[in-house]
C-alpha cells in the first residue's frame, strides 16, 4: 500500500508539474518530496491509529479433554476420529469386572447390616425382658432380706446372723444383676437408635459405599458430554485408560459456534469500541472480504495475569507487551464457505474517527485478499 500511495502521489506531482508548467529544480523537487513524505506519513499514521488492522485473527473453539473417572482396560471403542456423536452416545467402555465385584460385595454387606439393624430391635426387647426378670429377682431378694432382718430386732424372733448375711448376699447379688441388665438395655437402646436421618449408621455407611461403587461401575461406560465431534483419539480395544487429568485419552469438540477474535496493538486501544464496523479477509477464501462488527473487547491482557506461587514476580520473564483481544460477529453469511474452526484471517476495524481515511484501509484489505491467490507451497 505504501508503494501504491507513493506511485499515486508521484503521478499527481507529475501532472501538477506538467499542467502548471512548473520548472523542475532542486527546490521544487525537494518541496514535492517533503510534501509527499508529510502527506503520506500523515495518512498512514491517521489510518493506523483510527482504523486499526490485525493479522492475528482466528476462529477460536473449545475442546473437552476426555478423561475417564476410573482406570481400566478398554474393551470397546466404537468411535473413531472425526466421528460426530450425540449427547450420551458411548465413546468407549472399560472392563467392569472388578467394579461389578465391588458392587456385589457392598450389596452383600448392606444386606447383612440391614438384617443386623432388625436384630437390634429384638436384642433391645430381649434385654428389657431380662431387666424385668432381674428387677423381680431383686425385689424378692430385698423383701426376704428385710423380713429376716426384722425378725432379729428386739421383740422379734431370733434369727441367726449367718442366715441374715446369706439373705443380704442374695439381695446384693440380685441388685448387681439388675444393674447389669439395666446397662444391657441402655446399650441395646443406643445401638438401635444410632441413626442418621432415620437410618442405622452402619446401614447408612454401607449405602454410601454402595453408591460410590455403583458410580465407579457406571463410569466404566464413558459417554459424550454433549453433541459434538471426536477430533482425536488413539484408543483401541486393549488400551489401558488411566484416570489422570494430565493424560486425556480423547479430544472432544462440543457442537457450538467458534468465536472469531483478533489481537490488536495497545497503541490503538482508545479507538476500539463495541459496535464498530469491521471487515475480514481469509487466506482460505481468496479475493473475498466479509463484513463484521465488534461485539466485545476483552477486559484484560494475558501478560498481566498472575497466580499465587512460592516465588516473586519477575518482570523479565514476561515476554511481549501483549495485545488487546477483540471478538467479532459476522454480518455476512459464511455457511457456504469451508471455514473450519481454527481458520486464520486478517481484520480491519473502521471507527467513527477520520472515517474518510478508512477508504485507504479498505483498499489495503482488498489488495491483501487478492494476494491470497498467490502462494507457492508444493512448487
Amino acid at each position: 500500500m505504501d508503494f501504491l500511495l507513493i506511485l499515486t502521489y508521484t503521478g499527481i506531482c507529475i501532472a501538477i508539474f506538467k499542467i502548471f508548467k512548473i520548472r523542475v529544480t532542486g527546490i521544487s523537487l525537494l518541496t514535492a518530496v517533503l510534501g509527499g513524505v508529510g502527506i503520506i506519513g500523515f495518512l498512514l499514521l491517521a489510518m493506523n491509529y483510527n482504523h486499526p488492522f490485525s493479522k492475528d485473527a482466528r476462529f477460536y473453539f473449545n475442546t473437552t479433554p476426555i478423561v475417564p473417572a476410573v482406570s481400566g482396560l478398554v474393551i470397546e471403542a466404537p468411535v473413531q476420529e472425526a466421528s460426530k456423536v450425540k449427547k450420551g452416545d458411548v465413546l468407549f467402555k472399560i472392563d467392569p469386572t472388578r467394579f461389578q465385584a465391588v458392587v456385589d460385595q457392598k450389596k452383600a454387606a448392606l444386606a447383612e447390616a440391614e438384617q443386623g439393624a432388625k436384630q437390634l430391635v429384638a436384642s433391645r426387647m430381649t434385654a428389657e425382658s431380662r431387666l424385668a426378670a432381674a428387677q423381680a429377682d431383686e425385689q424378692r431378694a430385698k423383701e426376704a432380706f428385710e423380713r429376716v432382718d426384722g425378725l432379729n430386732r428386739p421383740g422379734g424372733a431370733v434369727v441367726s446372723q449367718q442366715e441374715i448375711d446369706t439373705k443380704r448376699g442374695l439381695y446384693l447379688t440380685a441388685k448387681a444383676s439388675s444393674e447389669a441388665a439395666r446397662s444391657e438395655v441402655e446399650r441395646a437402646r443406643l445401638a438401635e437408635t444410632s441413626q442418621i436421618d432415620g437410618v442405622n449408621t452402619s446401614v447408612a455407611r454401607l449405602q454410601a459405599e454402595l453408591a460410590a461403587a455403583e458410580f465407579d461401575l457406571e463410569q466404566t461406560v464413558v459417554r459424550a458430554p454433549s453433541d459434538g465431534t471426536v477430533e482425536q483419539t488413539f484408543l483401541r480395544k486393549g488400551t489401558m485408560a488411566a484416570a489422570l487429568p494430565l493424560r486425556p485419552v480423547m479430544v472432544f469438540r462440543p457442537e457450538e459456534p467458534a468465536i472469531f477474535a483478533s489481537g490488536f496493538l495497545q497503541n490503538c486501544a482508545q479507538r476500539l469500541t463495541p459496535g464498530d464496523e469491521a471487515e475480514v479477509s481469509f487466506p482460505a477464501v481468496p479475493g473475498r472480504v466479509f463484513k463484521a462488527k465488534v461485539i466485545r473487547i476483552q477486559g484484560a491482557i494475558a501478560q498481566g495475569q498472575v497466580q499465587p506461587t512460592g516465588a516473586l514476580i519477575d518482570p523479565e520473564q514476561i515476554k511481549g507487551h501483549g495485545r488487546v483481544l477483540v471478538a467479532f460477529e459476522f454480518e455476512d453469511d459464511l455457511s457456504k464457505f469451508q471455514l473450519v474452526p481454527g481458520t486464520t484471517g486478517v481484520v480491519a476495524v473502521y471507527t467513527k474517527h477520520f472515517h474518510h481515511i478508512a477508504l485507504i484501509r479498505k483498499v489495503l484489505l482488498r489488495m491483501g485478499a487478492w494476494k491470497n491467490y498467490l502462494f507457492s507451497d508444493g512448487h
